[in-house]
């Protein structure tokens, strides 16, 4: 069955490596997909401090143009804000738009960051704050020993958005560590992170129950949701 292309951008302190399992079951279900690497998370050896958030959506961008039909883009966590940034330049080169437990950042995330980088923290720093069912132990330790400090600007600064026509991009958010009415009611209390759900015309809400990670949780359900969006926007001959 044809499919939209499919481009895979994971969250902060990942690389291309961490939706292998996601992109292995898309691959087998026939979809062309490709997991982008951003800006500065190459390596903990990478420069990271003159790396900017319009790096990261150029990055995105770039995969978008390069993929040669309107794709189904997915963003993870904190690329929510390049993700959405992206969409603002080339709506019309995204057929959908995913938002694993992720959203449509407005603004900077944290604006008085002074850092050029931000580790990840500890596992138990992470398990305040996030959700970690269905996470192994081996994909903790995997997760902590592959991890790559965030560039500062993707906290402190915002993607730029001048172009309404980005809010007309049909967008689906997959809700895994919070379930979608607990996410809906931080939408209406103004989290910069979720801002652009207010705005956009064209929203799927759906409920995945696991961790903020379900491509390591859950990834053949991740994948066969991503999959169906692509099917559902497959470019017409």
């Amino acid at each position: 069955m044809p499919s939209a292309p499919i481009v895979l951008v994971p969250g902060f302190w990942l690389g291309a490596w961490a939706w292998d399992e996601v992109t292995e079951a898309l691959r087998a279900d026939g979809h062309d997909v490709n997991a982008l690497t951003l800006p500065g998370l190459e390596s903990p050896d990478t420069d990271r401090s003159g790396i900017t958030m319009k790096d990261h959506v150029d990055a995105i961008v770039d995969a978008v143009e390069a993929a040669g039909a309107p794709v189904v883009l997915a963003v993870h966590s904190g690329t929510g804000a390049p993700g959405y940034g992206a969409s603002d330049r080339v709506p019309e080169k995204i057929a959908a738009l995913v938002y694993v437990d992720s959203g449509p950042a407005k603004g900077a995330m944290d604006p008085d960051f002074g850092d050029a980088e931000k580790p990840m923290p500890s596992i138990e720093e992470l398990a305040e704050e996030e959700n970690l069912e269905g996470l192994t132990q081996e994909h903790l330790e995997t997760f902590r020993r592959r991890a790559v400090p965030q560039p500062g600007a993707a906290l402190r600064e915002a993607a730029e958005l001048t172009n309404d026509a980005r809010l007309d991009v049909p967008s689906i958010v997959i809700c895994t560590g919070f379930p979608s009415e607990q996410v809906k009611a931080a939408v209406d209390e103004g989290y910069a992170w979720l801002a652009g759900l207010k705005e956009l015309r064209n929203v799927t809400w759906i409920d995945l129950p696991t961790s903020h990670w379900p491509m390591w949780s859950r990834p053949r359900e991740l994948a066969e949701l991503i999959g169906d969006v692509a099917k559902a926007h497959a470019p017409n001959d």
